[in-house]
């Protein structure tokens, strides 16, 4: 009997809460569990927004195929799908970001531009400007502590003689690139290049770039001819006929050549080259096989995923500018989030250390050259259709990375600011 009364008194009693033995019952645990996200958000609201400038040309030049008309939120689109990514990150941190659109039209007062972000505390900025700009933004900026974020300028004279402490190049130079299909050009043992460039001042810097890689690589430019902008309408009923007899005689009486490299950053000539050679070559450079930071068929290591995430918001393919954009703002995510802080001053500390590091696509994290702050990236060579190879190439050798084999090595640097 006392065995069934004692059994009965058991029976009565309740069962020990494991969660109440530690302090916390279930219906506590559930409440906080619901609560987080208001925690968060209350957390973030205290925190103030790390905050991106973008100082932004809106000046877009010609064409040649309607296919690539600029699009008025060229590398906008980038940053503002950057800054979704960074801010579904940034959440579980704590942390928020915002995007301060700035467009200027040519002879805009850029030092005025500069000092509206730096009024509103903004001391990381991202412009796409031409290289002489960004030369002013990051002089004018010094004062105030900010960085510049070189976008989309590939001139050599950024990393080089004009170097600036407070200034990142995202973008890559022209060295890299002319280094990447350079590359790609020897692997294939096409080593004779004629070498046909434009009458632009920017021509003939990619012209040098160009030079520089043939003696680089151990190529060799057999001819060089300079195709002369004279101006008039690239699209007329009588276009065709004029564009293919220009290509003839402009590529013909060469010595014997291997590939024709075309620089021409204006879009002037290059893209009249393919197929209408006086010669059957191929044509790389800028045109043909072409060196890009993105192409809208690259699908490795998530490109698919990225894409269509831009498409269903944009309602456009993905572009170089806008992947360098993104780059930027992700940059500076990754730098916010490992420090865990807000401050510009630590973000850039951290972001030029040597454990910095940012995913982009790319098959391996993208890093900075502490030489001359350039971003380290593998190069995408396109034929506009598909990713015909990725630089750098296999057996293009480095005692640091392979990407250094692309542009200005520390050895060669004549940046003096850093």
């Amino acid at each position: 009997m006392r065995r069934i009364a004692d059994y009965t008194t058991l029976r009565g009693m309740k069962r020990p809460n494991r969660n109440a033995r530690n302090g916390l019952s279930r219906r506590h645990a559930v409440a906080l569990i619901l609560a987080a996200p208001l925690l968060v958000r209350r957390a973030m609201a205290d925190t103030p927004a790390i905050q991106i400038g973008y100082i932004r040309s809106l000046a877009r030049h010609p064409t040649i195929s309607l296919l690539d008309q600029p699009t008025p939120d060229a590398g906008l689109a980038g940053a503002m799908l950057a800054l979704d990514d960074t801010n579904t990150t940034g959440r579980l941190d704590g942390q928020t970001f915002a995007l301060a659109d700035v467009p200027v039209r040519g002879g805009a007062d850029l030092t005025a531009a500069l000092g509206g972000l730096a009024a509103k505390g903004i001391r990381l900025a991202m412009t796409d400007l031409p290289a002489g700009d960004v030369l002013t933004l990051a002089d004018a900026g010094r004062a105030d502590g900010m960085t510049i974020f070189n976008l989309a300028a590939p001139d050599d004279s950024l990393r080089q003689q004009d170097c600036r402490s407070n200034l990142i190049d995202v973008a890559p130079s022209r060295a890299m690139l002319a280094d990447a299909v350079g590359q790609y050009l020897v692997l294939k043992k096409w080593t004779r290049w004629f070498l046909v460039y434009g009458s632009h001042p920017e021509d003939r810097l990619l012209a040098d770039a160009w030079r520089r890689t043939a003696k680089r690589f151990g190529a060799r430019i057999v001819a060089e001819k300079v195709s002369e902008d004279t101006g008039g309408s690239r699209q007329t009923d009588s276009g065709v006929v004029q564009t293919q007899q220009q290509m003839q005689v402009l590529t013909q009486g060469v010595p014997e050549y291997d590939v024709l490299v075309a620089a021409d950053e204006n879009e002037v000539f290059a893209g009249y080259l393919p197929y209408r050679t006086w010669d059957p070559r191929p044509v790389a450079g800028s045109a043909g096989l072409e060196p890009v930071t993105w192409d809208s068929s690259s699908e490795s290591w998530g490109g698919t995923q990225l894409q269509n995430r831009f498409v269903r918001r944009f309602h456009r393919r993905l572009m170089p500018l806008d992947m360098q954009a993104w780059t930027g703002v992700r940059m500076i995510g990754e730098a916010a989030s490992r420090t865990a802080s807000s401050d510009p001053a630590t973000i850039m500390a951290y972001m030029k250390g040597p454990d910095f590091g940012v995913a982009a696509y790319k098959g391996q994290r993208l890093t900075l050259r502490d030489w001359d702050g350039q971003l380290r990236q593998p190069i995408l060579l396109a034929d506009g259709r598909t990713v015909v190879s990725i630089s750098p190439q296999p057996g293009f050798l480095h005692q640091v990375t392979e990407l250094d084999t692309l542009g200005i090595d520390r050895p060669e640097t004549k940046c003096t600011q850093r």
